[in-house]
């Protein structure tokens, strides 16, 4: 058997970075060495053809705008109207996570991220961060009052860390059984239609 070694432990109190998590669909766009262009969702590659709410459609159509964005993987969240809370846009957007790097300087065509709060760990932040999306909606979609919660990116782990407005004690499988289960409920409750 070959000896696999136990990795480093993180220090906890480190910076930390808090940014709005965005109910859309994660979405990735890869730039090889040799100018390959790629697109995925959090599980798959994409195409034009055979698409994530249009995601890989819309990013070909804007593949030379993003090929500024330099060889790698570009995560982001894919947005806005048709995909999931719909934010009140007429639109959809994509806004990438890597905050530190696309804050400033990004492509025309993307948006990045907001950045809640960024330095050493601290609970008050992160509690400050949801209270005030709890009282002033999105950050991103300015008016759009059901935010979704916060993700927490721990710089020396290197690991993200979510955080949700509504039912963030429950895993996300758990509540959409529920959520599932209270349609069928209320649906087989309802009183017969009269005419």
């Amino acid at each position: 058997m070959e000896f696999e070694e136990f990795s480093k432990i993180a220090r906890w109190s480190r910076n930390i970075t808090i940014s709005e998590k965005i109910d859309g669909t994660n979405a990735c766009i890869f730039i090889g060495e040799d100018g390959e262009f790629l697109t995925a969702s959090r599980t798959r590659w994409i195409t034009p053809a055979d698409d994530n709410y249009g995601f890989s459609k819309w990013a070909h159509e804007n593949k030379d705008d993003l090929l500024s964005l330099g060889t790698g993987k570009h995560f982001g969240e894919w947005w806005g109207a048709g995909i999931q809370r719909r934010y009140g846009q007429d639109k959809k957007r994509f806004s990438l996570f890597n905050t530190s790097k696309w804050n400033v300087i990004r492509p025309e065509c993307c948006d990045v991220i907001p950045v809640l709060y960024n330095g050493v760990l601290d609970e008050k932040a992160v509690n400050e961060a949801i209270e005030m999306l709890r009282l002033n909606g999105s950050v991103a979609s300015p008016g759009f009052m059901n935010a979704e919660g916060i993700v927490i990116w721990h710089e020396a782990a290197r690991q993200y860390f979510k955080k949700t407005l509504l039912k963030d004690e429950v895993p996300k499988s758990v509540a959409e059984r529920h959520a599932a289960n209270l349609k069928l409920t209320s649906g087989a409750l309802a009183a017969p239609k009269t005419e």
